[in-house]
């Protein structure tokens, strides 16, 4: 059997390099996977006109340069949403979705908690710099959670642009329309990794509504993991297993 043709898009802090690294050794010879940086951070600042939409254009470039006409898509946490954004434009060019804690899932059906949650979120922009990314992180997972420190040595250049990419994606999560219909039709297989100690009014709310929108769902719960220590960087094998079998089932039913 051929390898699998994989796409990864990370989250909105790390880059893709460092957020896949552990799970692409995991796969091994059974994927060609690009894992694939955010257009967010192609310059200092969030290109002018930034979407949903154009991280879908980049992953659709990415796969028409190595001439994929489809592929399985993999994303984490704002990789995840723009993930969904593709699978409702593009339903067509993707073989299979995987969904790693998106960071968002379509603003329909949300509980009064998820609501409430968003309002916080809404409130971030208010933060001296210094204090908005513990506070981001501190939303998303429970109050006993265990969040990583900071790493030793001074930030990375990368970590600069981090701000103001999330500030853009959390805007982004309030205008964008996601198609639900479109995600209805979606006949192909998906699955949702998710941490069991991430904040059930946030992943537990975007992971129940989408049960409810995927004809082909599957939802599989680490219980001791987080949005901050996610399974696929804390088990990489075990992610990587779920991941070939996801991809392998994808392939069978053509």
């Amino acid at each position: 059997m051929k390898p699998f043709r994989v796409i990864l898009l990370p989250g909105s802090v790390l880059p893709a390099g460092p957020a896949y690294d552990g799970l692409l050794e995991a796969l091994g010879p059974d994927a060609d996977a690009i894992a694939k940086d955010l257009e967010l951070y192609a310059g200092d600042a969030p290109p002018p006109g930034w979407t949903l939409d154009t991280e879908a254009d980049g992953v659709l470039g990415e796969a028409d340069a190595r001439g994929w006409d489809t592929f399985h898509l993999v994303g984490y946490s704002g990789g995840g949403a723009a993930s969904l954004a593709l699978t409702a434009s593009h339903p067509g060019r993707v073989r299979s979705l995987a969904l790693l804690e998106p960071a968002w899932a379509g603003n329909w059906d949300w509980s009064p908690a998820h609501t409430e949650l968003w309002k916080r979120y809404g409130e971030l922009s208010n933060l001296p710099q210094d204090e908005f990314l513990p506070a981001f992180m501190k939303l998303q997972v429970k109050p006993d959670a265990v969040l990583p420190p900071p790493p030793p040595g001074p930030p990375p250049p990368w970590m600069a642009k981090r701000p103001a990419g999330i500030g853009a994606f959390l805007h982004e999560f309030g205008t964008y329309d996601l198609d639900r219909g479109s995600l209805a039709a979606f006949a192909k297989p998906v699955l949702f990794v998710l941490g069991g100690m991430s904040s059930p009014d946030e992943q537990g709310d975007n992971a129940e509504r989408l049960s409810r929108v995927f004809r082909d769902y599957r939802l599989e719960v680490f219980p001791g993991r987080h949005h901050f220590d996610p399974p696929h960087r804390a088990e990489p094998g075990r992610v990587a297993g779920l991941l070939l079998a996801h991809w392998g089932r994808a392939e069978n039913a053509g």
